[in-house]
């Protein structure tokens, strides 16, 4: 199977590691490695490192915040976990 490596703003899935099974967003890549923040256990002021192959792409991803990490500009948590939740909530719909 392929690896899908993710792109800034998008949206992956954890399953693997303590953190298995909670949505993350992609803050900056360095292969083979992301670092990813979920505004809630791993900020925006410290980012979780992740394999790629630990995560899944979920298919979706924040532009809003996509924009903000391309154009320098700062995140909030609030932010990250408003973004997390559309996503979330476009999923179950």
């Amino acid at each position: 199977m392929e690896e899908i490596i993710p792109k800034l703003g998008d949206v992956v899935h954890s399953i693997a590691g303590r953190d298995k099974g909670r949505n993350y967003i992609v803050m900056k890549i360095a292969e083979p490695y992301i670092w990813t923040c979920d505004g809630d256990l791993h900020k925006v002021e410290k980012f979780k490192k992740k394999k790629v192959k630990h995560t899944k792409f979920v298919g979706s991803n924040s532009e809003f915040i996509r924009n903000k990490l391309e154009g320098g500009e700062k995140i909030t948590n609030s932010e990250v976990r408003r973004a997390i939740a559309e996503i979330e909530e476009g999923a179950e719909e």
